[in-house]
């Protein structure tokens, strides 16, 4: 069974003037999922163990991102391997638009709801002269099983150890504990156009990069 624990921290008011508590009363708030395997959009858990959020004496959670490719720029290169296990660099593309989208993980809901759209979508971005590539941190044999099961015709590449994802600077969800999903488009230049995040709705990722591609 897996859980999420969350400590929070507090102190009680006085209730004379002259009587303050000599320390804080602690207490843990325990969430448990009733499945080994959450259904939720992009999270895989398996028999995992205890998450615990860092404690703040302010009794609040504080997060902060840092933007490292913004709309504009050219992102950081690199060279993963894709479904077959070969080599693909991100300058292979240039010469012609990509679009690059970021998943938590294969054969989740949401994901694979993703994965289909882009799929049905396919030939629009082929008129638009635009490559797909779909990156996780799942390895080469979960690639080529997902791409295969569900016939798409795109490039997923293997991001084991999130290491591209941690230089683009995409942010996570839920306090950190689920990968972000987050998809860029890039001109023929390798420059960054659109840069669109949204966890919760897969599909609108499919409307808004072949909107910004029609109007280049």
């Amino acid at each position: 069974m897996a859980s999420l624990s969350i400590s929070v921290k507090y102190t009680f008011p006085s209730l004379l003037h002259n009587q303050t508590p000599k320390n804080p009363i602690s207490q843990n708030l325990t969430i448990v999922s009733r499945s080994s395997q959450s259904q939720f959009y992009g999270l895989k858990v398996h028999n995992s163990p205890s998450f615990s959020t860092p404690s703040s004496s302010s009794s609040s959670i504080k997060t902060s991102i840092v933007a490292k490719v913004n709309k504009g720029t050219v992102p950081p290169p690199f060279t993963l391997k894709d479904q077959d296990g070969k080599n693909v660099s991100l300058s292979k593309f240039k010469g012609k638009p990509v679009v690059v989208y970021f998943y938590p993980a294969d054969e989740t809901p949401g994901c694979t709801k993703q994965a289909c759209a882009f799929r049905d979508s396919y030939e629009k971005f082929k008129k638009a002269g635009a490559e797909v590539v779909g990156i996780s941190g799942d390895d080469s044999a979960s690639h080529k099983a997902f791409a295969k099961k569900y016939r798409l015709p795109f490039t997923l590449l293997c991001d084991e150890g999130n290491k591209v994802r941690k230089e683009w600077g995409i942010p996570g969800d839920l306090f950190g504990t689920l990968p972000g999903r987050q998809t860029y488009v890039l001109d023929k230049n390798g420059v960054v156009q659109l840069i669109y995040n949204n966890q919760f709705q897969p599909e609108k990722h499919i409307d808004e990069t072949l909107k910004l591609l029609q109007s280049l």
